[in-house]
């Protein structure tokens, strides 16, 4: 099994994004393949006049090493 990846983020206190507002936490995912994830952060990033202190990142969930 390859890496997945997975679309975490949400609305942050200030823009020094240091601590996330409870409640907005959003995780979409797992994503097989980097391209969709990256289809997926700009669905979320650049939908509804995006405020400045929301933020998405991509995250890589390393493959199980099989056996």
């Amino acid at each position: 099994m390859g890496q997945r990846f997975w679309v975490v983020g949400g609305d942050y206190a200030d823009c020094g994004f240091s601590a996330i507002e409870a409640g907005t936490e959003t995780v979409s995912g797992p994503f097989h393949d980097e391209l969709r994830a990256r289809t997926e952060w700009q669905r979320l990033t650049f939908r509804d006049n995006c405020p400045a202190t929301r933020r998405y990142s991509i995250a890589i969930e390393p493959g199980m090493p099989q056996s």
